[in-house]
């Protein structure tokens, strides 16, 4: 059974659209191990309970990163996860934690990366004039947004589009690409070199 370890701040969308995949055959043989957060009030935590899932908040405020993801680091290894996923953890992981779980964390960004990377992507598509949009499924470096691309989806920037709209139209992808991504890594039929994520031929 392959297990996930799912890091979150938020209402948890992401993390939902794993869970339902998980639950609709489409990540067999995949469970949910664990569910993260520094928030003690996201609704993604209270959401995970529910589904009985073990969820946990670690505060992280006021420390420094090396000292507020060695919990983090530490659960994850309790739980014994295979696979570490940020969904919409709000925090910026230290090198000691990519370290810990090398080439096992993942992470969807709201952009075609490398473009528009960090905070408020779908805004600055709009700002620069872009014409398309998408998201970004990629493995986690100790750069932000810059690991290894494991795939992407486009869509394209209608001119009635506001950050809101354009937000919503991201995130269905994103609750579609983010499982894709998930069962292309377990099944380890892929190499990774030289930037380029490549599935292996049957």
């Amino acid at each position: 059974m392959n297990r996930l370890g799912i890091l979150l701040s938020g209402r948890g969308s992401n993390f939902l659209a794993i869970h339902r995949a998980i639950q609709d055959g489409r990540l067999p043989g995949t469970e949910i191990a664990v569910v993260l957060s520094n928030k003690s009030a996201a609704p993604g935590l209270q959401a995970a309970r529910d589904l009985n899932i073990p969820a946990h908040h670690i505060p992280t405020a006021g420390l420094p990163p090396e000292e507020r993801d060695l919990p983090y680091i530490a659960a994850l290894r309790e739980a014994k996860v295979d696979l570490v996923c940020l969904a919409g953890y709000m925090r910026i992981i230290s090198p000691a934690f990519v370290d810990a779980f090398r080439d096992r964390i993942l992470n969807v960004h709201p952009s075609l990366l490398p473009a528009f990377p960090g905070l408020e992507s779908q805004t600055q598509a709009l700002e620069f004039g872009a014409k398309i949009a998408g998201c970004t499924v990629h493995f986690v470096d100790e750069k932000m947004d810059h690991g290894v691309i494991i795939l992407q989806k486009a869509i394209t920037i209608e001119d009635s589009d506001t950050p809101d709209t354009l937000s919503a139209r991201i995130l269905a992808e994103e609750h579609q690409a983010y499982p894709e991504a998930i069962a292309h890594v377990l099944s380890g039929q892929y190499t990774a070199q030289n930037r380029r994520y490549i599935k292996n031929k049957n």
